[in-house]
């Protein structure tokens, strides 16, 4: 018995991460300049991800999406959950803070609890 395949055509639209990226570069007050010598390209090529939706390398995708916390799972796996894609982008930002940070984070869940309980929220 032999097993039939087909093949995948699919093709990946950047244009939504590419507008994440940007909202994420301009909130951090970045310029497409700056952003294009952090990751060594030009700036144009920038550009083309942001507006474009031009397709970066592997690496190069990687490094714009980790450098502001973009969690990527919301455009590769739209029917996922809202709630588990905001827990996953919450994952993400912990991962990039101290420990001072940390425990304020701690310190905000701890009250947001304590006030539910009490009936406060």
């Amino acid at each position: 018995m032999s097993m039939k395949f087909e093949r995948d055509e699919r093709k990946f639209d950047f244009h939504d991460i590419g507008l994440a990226i940007k909202r994420a570069r301009e909130a951090s007050g970045m310029t497409q300049e700056q952003l294009a010598y952090i990751i060594d390209r030009d700036p144009r090529t920038v550009m083309y991800h942001e507006n474009d939706g031009q397709h970066p390398s592997l690496n190069i995708f990687y490094q714009l999406v980790t450098r502001f916390g973009i969690s990527v799972d919301q455009f590769f796996y739209p029917d996922t959950s809202a709630d588990d894609t905001c827990k996953k982008r919450i994952s993400i930002m912990l991962n990039t803070m101290d420990e001072k940070d940390l425990r304020l984070v701690e310190t905000i869940i701890r009250a947001i609890k304590d006030a539910k309980e009490t009936g406060e929220v």
